[in-house]
């Protein structure tokens, strides 16, 4: 699959099929996000893979984005502690949210590579998951990756092109 073809190809997810996906799919798919840049480098994210139908109940109920039964989630974390220690407040504040998003988008091209569905939620309740999965205080979810085999794919929505990019200057 070409890259401009996945990403016109991948769309939000929400609707699954009812069984699970391979470990050693999930685990391919972290070799994706790690793989995205990371400011100065600094790699300072964390994952959790959540499969167990428990666990998925429990974050739901904390997660009003979290649309749909997926079979797997990705939380997506980043240890803000290493980040100040590496970036600074720059690092820690701003660095950490863009790594996040880059890695998540690299996550969710492989999927849709691999014939999977995603959706990145960042309607979620922080604390209430970092609690239910027992991260240390400095692990801070940011983003959470549904994953699973789409009992539906939407339709793409129109995009617009025209007036939002300028060459040399701004002309709008």
């Amino acid at each position: 699959m070409e890259v401009l073809e996945a990403i016109k190809g991948r769309r939000s997810v929400r609707s699954f099929e009812d069984r699970p996906v391979e470990k050693e799919v999930l685990v391919l798919l972290m070799e994706a996000g790690v793989w995205a840049p990371s400011g100065g480098n600094a790699q300072t994210w964390r994952f959790v893979l959540v499969t167990d139908k428990e666990t998925l109940r429990k974050i739901k109920m904390v997660s009003p984005g979290l649309l749909g039964r997926p079979p797997a989630v990705i939380v997506i974390c980043q240890d803000v502690k290493e980040a100040l220690q590496k970036g600074g407040t720059m690092g820690s504040e701003t660095l950490t949210k863009m790594d996040s998003a880059m890695c998540a988008q690299n996550i969710m091209l492989t999927a849709h590579s691999l014939d999977l569905g995603t959706c990145v939620i960042a309607s979620f309740h922080p604390k209430a998951v970092q609690e239910l999965l027992s991260l240390p205080a400095e692990t801070v979810p940011q983003l959470l990756v549904s994953v699973g085999y789409p009992k539906r794919v939407p339709s793409a929505p129109k995009r617009k092109t025209e007036g939002i990019y300028f060459f040399e200057e701004y002309h709008g």
